[in-house]
Protein backbone atom coordinates (compact mmCIF):
# COMPACT_ATOMS: atom_id res chain seq x y z
CA UNK A 1 0.00 0.00 0.00
CA UNK A 2 1.51 3.40 -0.87
CA UNK A 3 2.91 5.72 1.61
CA UNK A 4 1.24 8.60 0.26
CA UNK A 5 -2.60 9.59 1.18
CA UNK A 6 -4.29 12.51 -1.30
CA UNK A 7 -6.90 14.30 0.43
CA UNK A 8 -8.54 17.88 -0.42
CA UNK A 9 -11.35 19.95 0.62
CA UNK A 10 -14.96 19.17 0.12
CA UNK A 11 -14.83 21.67 -2.71
CA UNK A 12 -13.26 19.44 -5.12
CA UNK A 13 -16.94 17.98 -5.95
CA UNK A 14 -15.62 14.55 -6.70
CA UNK A 15 -18.60 12.11 -6.66
CA UNK A 16 -18.16 9.71 -3.62
CA UNK A 17 -17.67 6.67 -6.20
CA UNK A 18 -14.12 8.19 -7.61
CA UNK A 19 -13.34 9.40 -4.01
CA UNK A 20 -13.48 5.77 -2.81
CA UNK A 21 -12.09 4.43 -5.79
CA UNK A 22 -9.02 6.26 -5.58
CA UNK A 23 -8.60 5.94 -2.04
CA UNK A 24 -8.74 10.07 -1.50
CA UNK A 25 -10.00 11.26 2.26
CA UNK A 26 -12.12 14.52 2.54
CA UNK A 27 -11.55 17.65 4.97
CA UNK A 28 -15.29 19.22 4.79
CA UNK A 29 -16.06 22.86 4.50
CA UNK A 30 -18.96 24.36 6.49
CA UNK A 31 -22.22 25.63 5.19
CA UNK A 32 -24.46 27.69 7.66
CA UNK A 33 -28.16 27.74 7.41
CA UNK A 34 -29.26 30.24 9.51
CA UNK A 35 -28.05 29.03 13.21
CA UNK A 36 -28.06 25.50 11.73
CA UNK A 37 -24.38 24.31 11.07
CA UNK A 38 -23.95 21.88 8.18
CA UNK A 39 -20.91 19.94 6.74
CA UNK A 40 -20.44 20.12 3.08
CA UNK A 41 -20.80 16.67 1.12
CA UNK A 42 -21.99 14.68 4.37
CA UNK A 43 -25.26 16.29 5.80
CA UNK A 44 -26.38 18.50 3.31
CA UNK A 45 -27.46 18.83 -0.34
CA UNK A 46 -27.94 21.28 -2.84
CA UNK A 47 -31.58 20.88 -2.75
CA UNK A 48 -31.24 22.41 1.05
CA UNK A 49 -29.41 25.24 -0.18
CA UNK A 50 -31.78 26.63 -3.28
CA UNK A 51 -34.83 25.55 -0.44
CA UNK A 52 -32.76 27.78 2.01
CA UNK A 53 -32.52 30.77 -0.40
CA UNK A 54 -35.94 30.42 -1.77
CA UNK A 55 -37.77 30.88 1.82
CA UNK A 56 -35.00 33.81 3.23
CA UNK A 57 -33.61 35.33 0.08
CA UNK A 58 -30.49 34.59 1.94
CA UNK A 59 -27.02 32.64 1.18
CA UNK A 60 -25.67 30.41 3.37
CA UNK A 61 -22.84 31.35 4.97
CA UNK A 62 -19.92 29.33 4.59
CA UNK A 63 -16.61 28.48 7.32
CA UNK A 64 -13.15 27.06 6.49
CA UNK A 65 -11.78 24.42 9.28
CA UNK A 66 -9.48 25.84 11.24
CA UNK A 67 -6.08 25.21 11.74
CA UNK A 68 -6.78 23.05 15.03
CA UNK A 69 -9.29 20.76 12.91
CA UNK A 70 -6.80 20.69 10.05
CA UNK A 71 -4.16 18.87 12.39
CA UNK A 72 -6.46 17.18 13.53
CA UNK A 73 -7.27 15.79 10.14
CA UNK A 74 -3.78 15.12 9.42
CA UNK A 75 -2.28 13.49 12.27
CA UNK A 76 -4.83 10.53 11.41
CA UNK A 77 -2.74 9.75 8.58
CA UNK A 78 1.07 10.71 9.93
CA UNK A 79 0.88 8.73 12.89
CA UNK A 80 -0.27 5.59 10.64
CA UNK A 81 3.45 6.43 8.81
CA UNK A 82 1.70 8.29 5.49
CA UNK A 83 2.65 11.63 3.91
CA UNK A 84 -0.20 14.32 2.85
CA UNK A 85 -0.56 15.87 -0.10
CA UNK A 86 -3.57 17.68 0.27
CA UNK A 87 -5.33 20.08 -2.17
CA UNK A 88 -7.44 23.14 -1.09
CA UNK A 89 -9.97 25.87 -2.74
CA UNK A 90 -7.84 28.48 -4.07
CA UNK A 91 -6.29 30.95 -1.27
CA UNK A 92 -8.36 33.84 -3.28
CA UNK A 93 -11.81 31.96 -2.67
CA UNK A 94 -11.52 30.82 0.78
CA UNK A 95 -9.17 30.69 4.23
CA UNK A 96 -9.07 27.26 3.44
CA UNK A 97 -5.25 26.98 2.46
CA UNK A 98 -3.83 29.29 4.65
CA UNK A 99 -5.29 27.61 7.85
CA UNK A 100 -4.16 24.06 6.05
CA UNK A 101 -0.99 24.98 5.05
CA UNK A 102 -0.11 26.72 8.94
CA UNK A 103 -1.53 23.07 10.18
CA UNK A 104 0.95 20.95 7.49
CA UNK A 105 3.82 22.76 9.05
CA UNK A 106 3.74 20.99 12.63
CA UNK A 107 4.37 17.59 10.74
CA UNK A 108 7.93 18.43 9.80
CA UNK A 109 7.81 17.83 5.64
CA UNK A 110 5.19 15.05 6.02
CA UNK A 111 2.02 17.19 5.04
CA UNK A 112 2.18 19.44 1.38
CA UNK A 113 -0.22 21.56 0.91
CA UNK A 114 -1.48 23.25 -2.22
CA UNK A 115 -3.13 26.22 -3.11
CA UNK A 116 -4.97 25.10 -6.26
CA UNK A 117 -6.10 27.97 -7.37
CA UNK A 118 -9.02 26.35 -8.52
CA UNK A 119 -12.39 25.33 -7.42
CA UNK A 120 -15.03 22.94 -7.91
CA UNK A 121 -13.72 20.02 -10.76
CA UNK A 122 -11.04 22.24 -11.40
CA UNK A 123 -9.05 21.34 -7.77
CA UNK A 124 -10.92 18.11 -8.58
CA UNK A 125 -8.68 17.49 -11.73
CA UNK A 126 -5.26 18.45 -9.54
CA UNK A 127 -6.60 16.16 -6.87
CA UNK A 128 -6.58 13.15 -9.45
CA UNK A 129 -3.90 14.07 -10.96
CA UNK A 130 -1.82 13.85 -7.89
CA UNK A 131 -3.65 9.89 -7.43
CA UNK A 132 -2.17 9.46 -10.92
CA UNK A 133 1.65 10.38 -9.69
CA UNK A 134 1.02 8.55 -6.64
CA UNK A 135 -0.02 5.57 -8.22
CA UNK A 136 3.10 5.87 -10.70
CA UNK A 137 5.47 5.42 -7.42
CA UNK A 138 6.27 9.04 -7.95
CA UNK A 139 7.73 10.76 -4.01
CA UNK A 140 5.89 12.93 -2.48
CA UNK A 141 8.19 15.81 -3.32
CA UNK A 142 7.47 15.04 -6.80
CA UNK A 143 3.47 14.94 -6.70
CA UNK A 144 4.08 18.13 -5.22
CA UNK A 145 5.90 20.09 -7.49
CA UNK A 146 4.05 18.79 -10.72
CA UNK A 147 0.61 19.70 -8.70
CA UNK A 148 2.22 22.98 -8.30
CA UNK A 149 3.45 23.22 -12.37
CA UNK A 150 0.16 22.27 -13.95
CA UNK A 151 -2.56 24.57 -11.49
CA UNK A 152 -2.64 27.28 -13.69
CA UNK A 153 -3.26 24.98 -16.51
CA UNK A 154 -6.63 23.94 -15.73
CA UNK A 155 -9.14 25.18 -17.23
CA UNK A 156 -11.86 26.10 -14.28
CA UNK A 157 -14.51 27.85 -15.97
CA UNK A 158 -18.50 27.86 -16.09
CA UNK A 159 -21.47 29.97 -16.95
CA UNK A 160 -24.62 30.29 -14.55
CA UNK A 161 -28.32 30.59 -15.25
CA UNK A 162 -28.54 33.35 -13.53
CA UNK A 163 -26.83 36.32 -11.61
CA UNK A 164 -28.97 36.26 -8.75
CA UNK A 165 -26.64 34.04 -5.91
CA UNK A 166 -23.11 35.82 -7.04
CA UNK A 167 -25.06 39.66 -6.98
CA UNK A 168 -26.06 38.57 -3.46
CA UNK A 169 -23.09 37.56 -2.37
CA UNK A 170 -21.37 40.54 -3.57
CA UNK A 171 -19.36 38.97 -6.51
CA UNK A 172 -21.42 40.78 -8.70
CA UNK A 173 -22.48 44.12 -9.50
CA UNK A 174 -26.46 45.62 -9.40
CA UNK A 175 -26.27 47.09 -12.85
CA UNK A 176 -24.58 43.53 -14.32
CA UNK A 177 -27.10 41.60 -12.33
CA UNK A 178 -30.25 43.56 -13.52
CA UNK A 179 -28.65 43.77 -17.29
CA UNK A 180 -28.06 39.95 -16.94
CA UNK A 181 -31.79 39.79 -15.99
CA UNK A 182 -32.98 41.89 -19.27
CA UNK A 183 -30.69 41.32 -21.98
CA UNK A 184 -30.85 37.61 -21.18
CA UNK A 185 -26.65 37.67 -20.61
CA UNK A 186 -25.02 34.72 -19.11
CA UNK A 187 -21.44 35.29 -18.32
CA UNK A 188 -18.53 32.69 -19.22
CA UNK A 189 -16.79 32.57 -15.53
CA UNK A 190 -13.57 32.04 -15.59
CA UNK A 191 -10.26 31.87 -12.82
CA UNK A 192 -7.48 33.58 -13.84
CA UNK A 193 -4.32 33.33 -11.07
CA UNK A 194 -7.24 31.57 -8.60
CA UNK A 195 -9.48 34.47 -8.89
CA UNK A 196 -12.81 34.30 -10.66
CA UNK A 197 -13.37 36.95 -13.60
CA UNK A 198 -16.03 37.39 -16.28
CA UNK A 199 -14.51 36.43 -18.95
CA UNK A 200 -17.02 36.80 -22.25
CA UNK A 201 -20.50 37.06 -21.93
CA UNK A 202 -23.10 35.25 -24.39
CA UNK A 203 -27.33 35.97 -25.27
CA UNK A 204 -29.84 33.93 -25.31
CA UNK A 205 -31.34 30.60 -23.90
CA UNK A 206 -28.93 28.13 -21.92
CA UNK A 207 -28.35 25.63 -24.74
CA UNK A 208 -27.34 28.28 -27.25
CA UNK A 209 -25.03 29.98 -24.53
CA UNK A 210 -23.52 26.27 -23.79
CA UNK A 211 -22.96 25.91 -27.44
CA UNK A 212 -21.31 29.15 -27.40
CA UNK A 213 -18.82 28.61 -24.66
CA UNK A 214 -18.14 24.68 -25.47
CA UNK A 215 -17.28 25.88 -29.19
CA UNK A 216 -15.09 28.56 -27.74
CA UNK A 217 -13.37 26.14 -25.46
CA UNK A 218 -12.63 24.02 -28.23
CA UNK A 219 -10.95 27.36 -29.75
CA UNK A 220 -9.09 28.78 -26.64
CA UNK A 221 -7.92 25.34 -25.80
CA UNK A 222 -6.35 23.01 -28.98
CA UNK A 223 -3.83 21.38 -26.80
CA UNK A 224 -5.10 19.77 -23.68
CA UNK A 225 -4.55 16.82 -21.14
CA UNK A 226 -6.80 14.65 -23.01
CA UNK A 227 -6.99 12.07 -19.99
CA UNK A 228 -9.93 13.52 -18.61
CA UNK A 229 -12.71 15.91 -18.51
CA UNK A 230 -15.35 16.65 -15.99
CA UNK A 231 -18.76 18.30 -16.94
CA UNK A 232 -19.46 19.74 -13.46
CA UNK A 233 -22.95 21.51 -12.83
CA UNK A 234 -25.86 22.45 -9.78
CA UNK A 235 -28.27 20.28 -10.72
CA UNK A 236 -28.94 21.49 -14.15
CA UNK A 237 -31.73 20.52 -16.23
CA UNK A 238 -30.62 16.89 -18.06
CA UNK A 239 -30.93 18.16 -21.11
CA UNK A 240 -28.35 21.40 -20.68
CA UNK A 241 -25.99 18.50 -19.10
CA UNK A 242 -26.64 15.66 -22.41
CA UNK A 243 -25.76 18.76 -24.48
CA UNK A 244 -22.27 19.29 -23.03
CA UNK A 245 -21.61 15.93 -22.50
CA UNK A 246 -22.61 15.02 -26.16
CA UNK A 247 -20.87 18.36 -27.56
CA UNK A 248 -17.61 17.98 -25.62
CA UNK A 249 -17.57 13.84 -26.60
CA UNK A 250 -17.81 15.30 -30.40
CA UNK A 251 -15.24 18.18 -30.43
CA UNK A 252 -12.67 17.59 -28.21
CA UNK A 253 -10.59 13.91 -27.37
CA UNK A 254 -10.73 12.75 -24.00
CA UNK A 255 -9.74 9.42 -22.29
CA UNK A 256 -13.24 9.87 -20.02
CA UNK A 257 -15.79 12.32 -19.42
CA UNK A 258 -17.18 12.54 -15.87
CA UNK A 259 -19.89 14.33 -14.74
CA UNK A 260 -20.26 15.54 -11.10
CA UNK A 261 -22.25 17.55 -9.29
CA UNK A 262 -21.21 20.61 -7.81
CA UNK A 263 -21.63 20.31 -3.59
CA UNK A 264 -23.20 23.00 -1.21
CA UNK A 265 -20.09 25.28 -0.83
CA UNK A 266 -20.11 25.56 -4.60
CA UNK A 267 -23.77 25.62 -5.04
CA UNK A 268 -24.22 28.09 -2.49
CA UNK A 269 -21.89 30.84 -4.44
CA UNK A 270 -23.20 30.00 -8.21
CA UNK A 271 -27.23 29.02 -8.07
CA UNK A 272 -28.54 25.95 -9.60
CA UNK A 273 -28.66 25.53 -13.75
CA UNK A 274 -24.96 26.51 -13.39
CA UNK A 275 -22.68 24.58 -15.87
CA UNK A 276 -19.21 23.81 -16.44
CA UNK A 277 -16.67 22.19 -18.89
CA UNK A 278 -13.37 21.68 -16.55
CA UNK A 279 -10.00 20.09 -18.26
CA UNK A 280 -6.14 20.74 -18.16
CA UNK A 281 -4.72 22.35 -20.96
CA UNK A 282 -0.90 22.00 -22.05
Amino acid sequence: MSEIIVTSDSTCDLSPELIESRGIRIMSLSVMLGSQTFRDGIDIVPQDIFRYFDETQQLPKTAAPSVEEYAEFFKQFTDEGKTVIHVNISSKASGSYSFAKTAAERFGGKVFAVDSHALSTGQGLLVLKACDLRDEGKSAQEIYDTVLSLRDKVNTSFIPDTLLYLYKGGRCSTLSYYGSKVLSIHPMIDMKDGQLYPKRKYIGKMSRCIKNYINDLVADYPAYDKCRCFVTHSNADPELVELAKSMVKELFHFDEILETVAGSIITSHCGRNTLGVLFISE
